[in-house]
């Protein structure tokens, strides 16, 4: 297999922009990661955009504006796990020798409020309940608390350490600190979470440029090295979110994200203690706990002490979500993933400001979504 390369990277801001369509979202974004790469679209060889929310077709309707170059121009789609797939493809462009430089980009723009459970469940499933997000996720968090002694106060501190390090992140959504005092008093979206533990779907983009790792200094003077890109979907059933074709018998059924984690891990030849910093999907505070567990950064019901330690706070051992994560970015689900991966590039770099993790060499970002659709990707220096 050939070894992967990013030689560009651009990400354009998470929030609300009502003055921008996502064509020029999406294409903001390619610009900065061409400019970054030094190279010209003309020399992009095959692009995969990953979106939920789009148009069909959206990867032309995006791209051919920067020029008719006549190259494949590809969707791609798998919630919350988008734009996993779409460097994942792109990689595997490079490494069947398809191209030289491919690119990954994802965009979104999303309606304000939930998502339409109609977008991921069948009828049926939405009409027995359970299908609106925070109800599940708010049932996985008492469960925790009942059977470990999860506390409200350690989904505060998980909220209140993402909000401290959305400050320093010039592309985050939300850039403001809130006390855990004021994160308890928020408004409670569905209990035990709170309005400020819980992210908010919205708009941006990102995007990557990869070439093969021997061509990688052709482009840059940094180059960053994909060491593994997974993709997988829950064998069974991700979590009791929703009823679904239910199975009688006593199965094992591991997280997707322990699935993902452990291939991606055996890829690139590590362990998730390895990573100097992590990007992990927290759709709300309670979810950045279970990730966690999943990912083997502590044992099953430990999540509470880590976070109370310290451990991944941006000076701890594992630094966890040092953009301020999702319940500070927000969330434009086809662009989540490629902006966790843009966000590492830059700590690898040395290029992450105020908010930088020292010394960073390697670094890990998890994603997962509806139907179980989860994607770790790996990325060292």
């Amino acid at each position: 297999m050939r070894k992967i390369a990013i030689v560009g990277v651009g990400i354009h801001p998470f929030g609300r922009f009502d003055g921008k369509t996502y064509q020029q979202i999406g294409q903001e974004a390619v610009r900065m990661a061409l400019k970054d790469a030094n190279v010209k679209w003309k020399d992009i060889q095959v692009a995969y955009l990953s979106s939920q929310y789009l148009p069909s077709t959206a990867a032309s309707r995006v791209l051919k504006a920067l020029g008719e170059t006549g190259i494949p121009l590809i969707d791609v789609e798998a919630a919350c796990a988008s734009g996993g797939v779409s460097v994942n493809s792109a990689m595997l462009a490079v490494q069947a020798e398809a191209c030289d430089l491919a690119l990954a980009v994802g965009v979104e723009k999303m309606p304000r409020g939930f998502m339409d459970p109609m977008m991921n469940f069948e009828k049926w499933q939405v009409q027995m309940g359970l299908s609106t997000n925070p109800s599940y996720w708010a049932m996985s968090a008492r469960r925790h608390m009942h059977d470990y002694g999860t506390t409200e106060m350690h989904l505060a501190k998980v909220a209140y350490k993402n909000h401290l390090n959305s400050v320093d992140n010039p592309n985050s959504m939300y850039k403001k600190k809130f006390s855990i005092e004021e994160i308890l008093a928020s408004p409670v979206v569905c209990y035990p979470i709170h309005l400020l533990e819980i992210c908010a779907p919205n708009e941006g983009a990102a995007a990557v440029i990869i070439c093969p790792a021997e061509q990688a200094r052709k482009y840059t003077a940094k180059p960053i090295y994909i060491e593994s890109c997974v993709h997988v979907v829950a064998e069974y059933s991700s979590d009791f979110r929703v009823p679904i074709e239910s199975m009688s018998a006593k199965i094992e059924n591991p997280s997707p994200v322990t699935l993902a984690s452990k291939k991606a891990c055996e890829q690139a030849g590590v362990g998730p203690m390895d990573m100097n910093l992590l990007e992990v999907q927290d759709t709300d505070a309670f979810c950045e706990l279970q990730i966690y567990e999943a990912l083997g950064l502590c044992k099953e019901g430990e999540s509470g002490k880590l976070i109370d330690d310290g451990v991944t706070n941006r000076d701890g051992k594992i630094p966890v979500n040092v953009s301020g994560g999702l319940i500070s970015k927000g969330e434009p689900v086809g662009a989540s993933h490629i902006g966790q991966i843009v966000e590492i590039v830059y700590h690898l770099r040395d290029q992450a400001g105020p908010r930088q993790v020292p010394n960073a060499k390697i670094g890990m970002a998890q994603v997962l979504g509806a139907r179980g659709n989860c994607a770790v990707t790996i990325i060292k220096r």
